[in-house]
Parts: C-alpha cells; structure tokens; sequence
C-alpha cells in the first residue's frame, strides 16, 4: 500500500473478491503539501469506494495521511463512504503509528477499514488492529545492524550499490528482514546474491562537499541541519517519517534524507528500506530517486502483515 496509487492489492478466491486494498493519493491531504480541497488527487479516495462498490470484496482497507480527517474533508469522506452497499462494517478511522508495531519509524497513518459481516466469523473492533503490549520496540541503531556504514560516493550505479552485510541483530524484526520470504515471491536472481553470498542491493553513495560533511559530523542526535533540512538520526530513538519526494510533473524534487547517526552523510536507500521495514531481500528501483520515491510511499511490510493477519484470521472459509 502506498499513497502514490488507487489500487494496490486485489485478491480473488473462488470466483469472489477477497480484498481491495489501496492507497489513494495523500498529497492534497498531507500537512506537508498546500491542503487544497479541490486538489484533483483528492477525488481518487472517493473512487477507491466506488471499485469497492463495484467489485463486492469481503473487505477493503484504504490507507492515507491523518490530515485526511480534518474538518474540511468531511465531504470527501462523507461522499466517498456514502457510496457502499449497506451491507459494509466500516469501523472508525484506525490510527497506525509504524514504531508501535516494532517498526523502527515514527510514520503514522490513517487506515479505512470496513467487511461484509457475511463473509466472517465474527465481528471486528479498532482494538484487535493495535499492537499488543509485548511489542518490542525497535530503535534505529539496532535496525541497521549488519549493513555497511562506510559507504563510497563513488558508488553510484546499481550493481555498485550491491555491499555485503555482517552479522544481524536479533528478534522479531531481523526474522522478518531476513527470513520471510515468502514462496514464489521476490526476484530469484537477487535472493540468490543475498541467502547465498549475504549481498544487499541499495547501498549507493551520495557525493558530500567537505563543508556539508562539517556540518552534518558537528550535529547532534535530533539536530536539523539548518541548510538541507536533514536531522540526524538517534541510534537509540526512532527514524522519522521517511517522504517520498515529487514526480516530474511536480519538479522531480527528491526528499530530504536523514543523516546518518555515526557517519557524516545521508542514509542509504538500503538503510531507508530496514527503517521502514523492509526485507533485505527486497529490490526497489536502479536509482536513487525512484527507490526512495518508492520507499517513502510505501506502507511498512511489518504493519501491512499485522494488520492483514487479523484480518484473513477471521475471514470464513
């Protein structure tokens, strides 16, 4: 799920819609953006509602930016829900805060969830989608443990970006970035390069000026560099929202990257990818702009699979 498209996930068992799950555009709706109403984005969230109208899935999920609920999108939302059958459950607007889920990263979003009642076991609440209280949390220092911290300007293409990793930590987390991979899932070529010879993918450099390098060392844990916007990451706090950037037809402007907690430059996109939670194994994008496009408009895997778990738990057969 990702708040770059309408429709990201559909799945069909016997002959009938299993779920719709989308991502419509966030952009007209994020603080970070102008919040215009009329925003021509904004109208996709109603068309989300409208293929679930269509289609008649057991259940849908709709993820988007809490600047969504702001008052002055009451008629978007209102109009959007206005179009399901009267048969849906839709629940109260869910709100996911990825570090409660052991996701390394403070990103927080609002989830649409509603179900054909006929179609479970048994009812749903808000309650069953939030973390349970034995939920470790997962800090940046540790999350990037293993992977490269001295990274070289001069890789800049994509099969120099492919680094060998150390040791993982251990938990939950590194179980998933590192052991789930699911059957029939993933590019074999690169799974190969990373179960058999422990290759990473992703780990280009990005060319520093001397003065910039200053600058960033001098910062402290939390600190914004006041030129560039990038704070410095605490190894012992949590990554902030990791944002997506522009595509060319608003400026192909990239996203402020966060600074390294131990060395003077921004993360890696490989680095992006363990924050937000992805496999080791996963392959974005040749370059540097579009895999991070791709990561900061991604939902974190871990969250997708805990929230999805519940769900096909309950899902009668």
């Amino acid at each position: 799920m990702g708040g770059d498209s309408l429709l990201n996930f559909a799945n069909v068992q016997d002959g009938e819609l299993t779920g719709l799950i989308g991502g419509p555009p966030c952009q007209g709706f994020s603080f970070m953006g102008k919040r215009q109403v009329e925003d021509t984005r904004n109208s996709l969230f109603g068309h989300f509602f409208r293929l679930v109208a269509e289609t008649n899935p057991a259940f849908f999920l709709a993820e988007n930016v809490p600047g969504i609920l702001d008052p002055k999108y009451d008629t978007i939302r209102e109009s959007a829900f206005a179009q399901l059958p009267g048969h849906y459950e839709l629940l109260p607007p869910i709100k996911v805060t990825a570090s409660r889920y052991g996701v390394p990263t403070t990103r927080t979003r609002i989830f649409f969830f509603g179900y054909d009642p006929r179609r479970f076991h048994n009812d749903f609440s808000v309650g069953e989608f939030m973390p349970g209280e034995d939920t470790d949390e997962t800090h940046v220092g540790h999350a990037l443990t293993g992977l490269p911290m001295r990274i070289d300007c001069r890789w800049q293409n994509d099969e120099q970006g492919w680094r060998e990793i150390g040791d993982l930590g251990k938990g939950v987390f590194f179980d998933r970035v590192a052991n789930a991979i699911p059957a029939g899932v993933g590019d074999p070529w690169s799974i190969e390069r990373y179960t058999e010879k422990r290759l990473v993918s992703g780990c280009m450099g990005t060319r520093h000026t001397d003065d910039v390098k200053r600058r960033f060392k001098a910062l402290k844990y939390g600190e914004v560099d006041a030129t560039s916007k990038a704070i410095r990451l605490d190894p012992d706090g949590f990554c902030p929202t990791l944002r997506a950037g522009t595509a060319k037809d608003k400026g192909s402007y990239q996203a402020v990257r966060p600074i390294h907690f131990d060395r003077p430059r921004v993360i890696t996109a490989r680095e992006a990818a363990r924050l937000q939670g992805f496999p080791d194994w996963f392959v974005f994008h040749s370059t540097k702009w579009h895999s991070f496009r791709q990561i900061g408009n991604s939902v974190s895997p871990i969250v997708a699979e805990a929230i999805l778990a519940k769900i096909f738990a309950n899902l009668s057969d």
